[in-house]
């Protein structure tokens, strides 16, 4: 073939390459666009050379941030976190699509440098610096990556939610008056700032979809499957990042793997049973902080996500069944102790015909539900209880015992009451003995505190407590008489009293 037609034919088909590649490349440009992966943020405060080298080398950003990640993983393996702090920032600028380098500096913010102050004001700047960091910059690269939303759920869950960090009641306190800048009454209504009509409501949701980046539609939606919610606490921020999570991931349901979406799913259905044990929050105004009590009317909802989690998550489903029994077993103490007999009586039936070959006390063989009574099983837990060190638990036993103390005063049973007074005393003793060297994490108010919590809410006119019991119960107590309001506009019957603080006739033996 003559050298001139050889060339003119390579041209020809250089020109075809070209004119094809060209429309490949369309294509893969709509694709990089749909997926994102066209934004790559520039470096700020780096050294020159890194500079200089980035913008030179351009598309090999890959090698310059690969370096980087080695080095940092160096400073790790030495605890220099605050030295990898700066370069795992240009690692995001250089790969902001790559979901791990933001997990690993969020963690190492909230968990790593934290704890390396003191000052409980300095450990939560970094614990919310590394929140804002998956939530405001990871997520906004990688909207629908599962490793991220999940993180960011157990950031809500563990760091803040657990009592694991001397400083969690601080986080709390800190999270709680954040949100209460959303949520300005106890109860909140999300149908206001789904549709804010004030000038206050418009601001309120302003800040809940431009700081932290929630849709109130979505919290409704949850709040009916898994609540009511107190979105002041840590916990149900954990199921609203959680569920988010498994959303985006339908969108992309081939880049996800089946475990994390577990994982998302077991975060949702713990932080229900966190909220459950202490998912009620108690403002205390003398203190001027709050105490956290159970949320009683989630058991239901909690329940069924343990259940839904069995049929999901096979290969667990034996450490779930477990938790689902003890979750029930929590539920009917928790129920008889606050004086709601014919809930706790329905969910020992229940858990009774769940799990009939499990035994209901630890350690006690002969403690299955066929031959225990409701009344039977609730003084064993007690018992239980008190060898325990749980604060959550402990707490939830001296109010119980504040409960019946009460209940005892208003029956004339004046010595039973002192009874229950002077056991108390000997439960938060033997706690306080037992934790003495455990740190802030797991002390609780004193014994005075909690029974001054109970008695408020046991007088609280909404509370329950007819007006002569209300008055019987001043009289007992040595207190002045009840200051009557000024009438109002209420229809007769407006508050519906709940059952909780009624006093009922049933006695406990002890």
């Amino acid at each position: 073939m003559p050298i001139r037609l050889r060339k003119a034919l390579l041209l020809a088909l250089a020109a075809a390459l070209l004119l094809g590649v060209s429309f490949v490349q369309q294509s893969l440009n709509r694709d990089r666009e749909e997926l994102g992966l066209t934004r790559a943020a520039p470096l700020e405060n780096a050294p020159p050379v890194l500079a200089f080298t980035t913008v030179a080398l351009g598309g090999f950003r890959g090698l310059i941030s690969n370096a980087l990640w080695m080095r940092a993983t160096e400073l790790q393996d030495e605890d220099k976190f605050f030295e990898m702090v700066q370069l795992a920032d240009w690692i995001t600028k250089l790969e902001p699509h790559f979901p791990q380098v933001w997990i690993m500096q969020a963690w190492n913010m909230a968990y790593n440098i934290s704890v390396k102050f003191k000052d409980f004001a300095d450990r939560w700047r970094w614990v919310q610096r590394g929140i804002e960091l998956l939530r405001d910059e990871g997520l906004r690269y990688n909207p629908n990556d599962v490793l991220i939303y999940r993180e960011l759920a157990w950031f809500f869950q563990h760091k803040m939610g657990a009592n694991l960090d001397d400083a969690n009641m601080y986080y709390k306190q800190q999270w709680a008056n954040e949100m209460a800048k959303v949520f300005s009454k106890a109860k909140p209504d999300l149908d206001e700032l789904i549709n804010p009509r004030t000038d206050d409501g418009k601001r309120r949701a302003a800040l809940l979809s431009d700081k932290f980046k929630m849709d109130p539609a979505l919290m409704k939606e949850l709040d009916q499957r898994y609540g009511p919610l107190e979105w002041r606490l840590p916990e149900a921020s954990a199921i609203y990042w959680a569920a988010v999570g498994l959303e985006k991931a339908k969108e992309n349901p081939t880049k996800v793997d089946r475990n994390d979406l577990i994982q998302l799913r077991r975060v949702i259905y713990q932080s229900m049973q966190l909220s459950f044990q202490r998912g009620r929050l108690v403002a205390d105004p003398i203190a001027k902080r709050f105490e956290l009590g159970p949320n009683l009317e989630i058991i239901p909802k909690v329940s069924a996500a343990y259940e839904q989690a069995m049929e999901e998550d096979e290969k667990n489903r034996d450490n779930i069944r477990r938790a689902h029994r003890n979750f029930l077993r929590d539920a009917v103490y928790f129920l008889y102790g606050y004086n709601r007999e014919m809930e706790a009586a329905k969910w020992f039936k229940y858990l009774a015909t769940k799990y009939p070959k499990d035994n209901l006390i630890t350690g006690d063989t002969n403690s299955l539900p066929a031959n225990m009574t409701l009344e039977t099983y609730a003084l064993a837990r007690l018992q239980e209880d008190v060898s325990e060190t749980s604060r959550d638990r402990i707490k939830a036993v001296l109010e119980e015992l504040m409960f019946n103390r009460f209940r005892s005063l208003l029956l004339d049973e004046d010595d039973r009451a002192e009874g229950f007074w002077l056991l108390a005393t000997k439960v938060y003793q033997r706690y306080e003995r037992e934790t003495a060297s455990s740190g802030e994490r797991i002390r609780i108010p004193p014994l005075e505190e909690i029974q001054r919590d109970v008695l408020d809410r046991l007088l609280d006119p909404q509370a329950g407590l007819l007006p002569e019991y209300r008055a019987r119960l001043r009289t007992k107590l040595g207190m002045p008489p009840e200051t009557i309001p000024p009438a109002t506009n209420a229809p007769p019957g407006a508050v519906v009293p709940p059952a909780t603080y009624v006093p009922a006739a049933r006695t406990t033996e002890m």
